[in-house]
């Protein structure tokens, strides 16, 4: 097994719904970070292409796409996997994302775990020449604003 950052959050919101929000309403709770920028010209307006096979895709400001990963597991409510990449990264060069959707009580807890960035080498512009331990607690950071951007969204949702 490879090295994962897993960050959680409790929403107050189905399975089903917290699903939906994340996959769904993406552009509208993703906040781009220029340490973890997905292409060298930023992030984009990201949007998913549901089911396994699907596409999670940036959409660039100059109208060009750029593929993020595909998705390799769409169980709506329950689980979503797919690769994730960099526009830096060398053909064949990925890590997985993988989110998790479970009932506690009345609320959600959303997992993120990322893992595989012990592949992408130290000097490799995507780890800004950290070590991996300070790469991923930053790493670790940034998902926890990302889930705390979809808590927001829930909220307004009033999902």
């Amino acid at each position: 097994m490879s090295a994962a950052v897993i960050v959680s959050i409790r929403v107050d919101a189905t399975p089903l719904r917290a699903f939906e929000l994340f996959t769904e309403q993406i552009a509208e709770w993703w906040r781009p970070n220029p340490l973890f920028a997905l292409t060298p010209r930023g992030g984009g307006q990201l949007r998913f292409e549901p089911g396994e096979g699907g596409r999670l895709v940036a959409m660039l400001a100059n109208g060009k796409e750029f593929e993020v990963g595909r998705i390799t597991v769409w169980k709506p409510g329950e689980r979503l996997a797919l690769t994730w990449r960099q526009a830096t990264f060398a053909p064949g060069q990925s890590t997985q994302l993988e989110v998790r959707f479970e009932a506690v009580g009345a609320q959600t807890r959303v997992t993120v775990e990322h893992r595989g960035w012990d592949g992408i080498p130290k000097d490799h512009v995507a780890r800004h020449g950290f070590d991996l331990m300070l790469f991923q607690r930053r790493l670790a950071e940034h998902w926890r604003v990302l889930l705390t951007a979809v808590e927001t969204r829930v909220r307004a949702d009033g999902a």
